[in-house]
């Protein structure tokens, strides 16, 4: 198996700090308000990663924090007069109940940074006694210049960052590149007792704290989004590794960033679509479906369009696993049949071993779905099978409340296209048509609405 590395620039093979265990550390949210669709993004292609890797039989270990102290975080609770660690923990169990609704497996440690403080200060005690940090008017920064290869993650230079990054202005700092690893408390904020005096962590040396906690001074797997890779996971190499002395991951994994209509997803533009009105709206396996038939390393754009494009795939693969439970026997399949999915089998597993290219693999796994609309008895039972199968992976079959909703779905499908027709788009309305025809779902407009039947 072959993963890019973000900080070689190259695909690397893939091979374990310890043979057949997989540890996994992914940056997770700051929670000072409702997740949204960007959110979802990394955590089902990372949901995704993982499930595959247990499919080769890999023992996997995955940590997710929620960073629950943080300026967002504060600033957010003062603008609304609540207290900021009991909102931050409100907006983590919003988090974690939209993942749940998305299929998102919850990882093995979900670690806080309030509930780690300990380990943090120590981190930072270490950094301090190695001459890599120091204390300023009861802040603590590191000093970027004394770790030789800082940039080498977001391959930048040193003598270039004050260009191109927005550096803070700030008199206790002895270099601006200088970033903080503890910050002296305020009146009236969360706050906890270190040796630099009363404070709280800064970002960036949570992750690095919690992460070697749980998985050690060098993780198998670091990920999170592509607005990551600078400073946040910069400046985690620089203070693991002026730390510990060791390879921080030896593999970095970057999920491109989701935009919105082709423009960059941010509160403060206003276009940020949050998860839990999408799925007011559609099933989970949309959004599901969405992300895997794209390549994780690319920005993916996020449109009504590729929701209508979305909504008659999955149509097709629920339709097809109720044909196949309909028709399946328990009888011996045919040759032909065995030698198919034998080699659509390889086809998926080879494409997810090639950089985890899930786009690829739906390819081939769709263009089975379409094989497999008309088998019968044996047949019919080894194609589901195969499928069950393939979901330990992608998790997007009917499952429990969606048995049996195959239905709503087409109705769902039918006033998309209703609204694209009132709205004069008639190239949608069209495409979500003949969608519905190609697997078998005949339109037909009258005076008293539109209907539907199979044929």
């Amino acid at each position: 198996m072959k993963i890019y590395d973000t900080l070689s620039g190259e695909k690397k093979e893939f091979v374990p700090v310890h043979e057949g265990r997989v540890g996994i550390y992914v940056c997770g949210p700051t929670t000072y308000d409702y997740a949204h669709i960007g959110h979802a993004r990394p955590a089902i292609l990372f949901d995704i990663f993982r499930r595959f890797l247990e499919y080769m039989g890999y023992d996997v270990i995955l940590i997710s924090n929620i960073t629950d102290v943080d300026d967002k975080i504060i600033n957010k609770a003062n603008e609304l007069g609540k207290d900021p660690i009991e909102m931050a923990h409100y907006y983590a169990r919003e988090y974690l109940k939209d993942m749940d609704a998305l299929r998102v497996r919850r990882a093995n440690i979900i670690p806080k940074a309030t509930r780690h403080i300990e380990e943090i200060i120590n981190l930072i005690k270490t950094l301090v006694d190695k001459g890599y940090a120091y204390e300023s008017g009861g802040d603590v920064y590191f000093s970027v210049k004394k770790f030789k290869d800082y940039g080498k993650l977001s391959h930048r230079k040193i003598e270039d960052m004050l260009a191109g990054a927005r550096v803070e202005v700030n008199e206790k700092k002895r270099d601006p590149l200088d970033f903080a690893l503890w910050k002296a408390s305020k009146p009236g904020e969360p706050s906890w007792q270190s040796p630099w005096g009363s404070g709280r962590p800064g970002w960036h040396i949570e992750c690095s704290a919690m992460s070697m906690n749980y998985l050690g001074p060098t993780l198998d797997i670091h990920g999170g989004g592509a607005d990551l890779i600078f400073p946040h996971h910069e400046n985690e190499i620089a203070q693991s590794e002026a730390a510990t002395g060791k390879p921080f991951s030896k593999y970095w994994m970057h999920v491109g960033l989701v935009r919105f209509e082709k423009e960059k997803m941010s509160k403060s533009i206003g276009n940020v679509f949050l998860i839990k009105d999408f799925l007011k709206k559609y099933p989970a396996e949309v959004l599901r479906l969405m992300y895997l038939n794209s390549h994780y390393r690319k920005p993916y754009d996020f449109s009504e369009k590729n929701i209508e494009e979305a909504l008659p795939l999955l149509e097709k693969i629920w339709s097809t696993y109720q044909i196949l439970k309909n028709s399946a026997m328990q009888e011996e399949p045919s040759e032909e049949v065995i030698e198919e999915i034998d080699s659509v089998r390889k086809k998926i597993i080879a494409a997810l071993e090639d950089d985890f290219n899930t786009r690829e693999a739906m390819k081939e796994y769709l263009s089975f779905i379409n094989f497999a609309r008309e088998l019968k008895g044996g047949d019919a039972l080894a194609a589901l099978n195969f499928l069950k199968e393939m979901d330990e992976i992608f998790d997007i079959l009917p499952r429990g409340d969606n048995e049996g909703k195959e239905s709503e779905l087409i109705e769902l499908l039918l006033n998309v296209r209703n609204e694209e027709r009132k709205r004069k788009n008639y190239e949608i309305a069209d495409y979500i048509r003949d969608e519905l025809e190609k697997i078998g779902i005949k339109i037909e407009d009258t005076k008293e609405g539109t209907k539907w039947y199979k044929v």
